[in-house]
């Protein structure tokens, strides 16, 4: 099985991406969904969240714009809230692979993967790119996303430059969807070569 580490910074196109492997039959790993799943209304991390940060949680669950009001700007608070939710994801991302084992791709779709030292864990890692520009328009064009929010989220991921030179495969999205789709059926063939299947 080769296992494929997926990221890229907001903006760029991952879920996109993502879902393109998804329809090619490659099971996908997201990260961002089990969090979501993980803090949604009965999630296993709400209890933690709540006695962490009082006033972030209700019968639905964690409220994900109060908990980003808490820790944005605050090292402590999100170094505290990773350490809450790392280890269950790690712990779900295992269960994942274990379920699949016998697949010869399969994908871990994780937005910060290089930032938490994800990459070491995979075999080969493909990052999502856009031109900056392109990354902008599509972030400033989400609900209640600001120019200083977005700055906020830049400024705690690795540059979209850095994260290309450490990727095995660069997937553009800058480009017609043609073109993206075709660059990801070729990294899926050429790791089913790989596999032997």
């Amino acid at each position: 099985m080769i296992v494929l580490g997926l990221t890229g910074s907001i903006g760029m196109g991952k879920t996109t991406v993502a879902r393109m492997f998804a329809e090619a039959g490659v099971p996908v790993f997201d990260a961002d969904a089990v969090v979501h799943r993980l803090q949604g209304p009965g999630g296993a991390l709400v209890a933690a969240i709540a006695a962490r940060f009082p006033g972030t949680t209700s019968a639905a669950g964690v409220d994900r714009a109060a908990l980003g009001a808490a820790v944005l700007g605050d090292e402590v608070a999100l170094r505290d809230l990773e350490a809450i939710v790392h280890p269950a994801v790690a712990a779900e991302r295992a269960r994942f692979l274990a379920r699949h084992a016998a697949a010869p791709l399969v994908v871990l779709d994780v937005p910060l993967l290089f930032e938490t030292g994800g990459d070491a864990a995979v075999d080969q890692v493909a990052v999502v790119s856009a031109a900056p520009a392109v990354q902008r328009e599509r972030t400033l064009a989400r609900p209640g996303m600001t120019a200083a929010k977005l700055d906020s989220i830049l400024a705690r991921q690795l540059p979209d430059a850095e994260k290309r030179a450490r990727a095995n495969a660069v997937i553009a999205t800058d480009v017609p969807l043609a073109e993206t789709r075709a660059a990801v059926l070729r990294l899926i063939a050429c790791a089913r070569a790989a596999a032997g299947r």
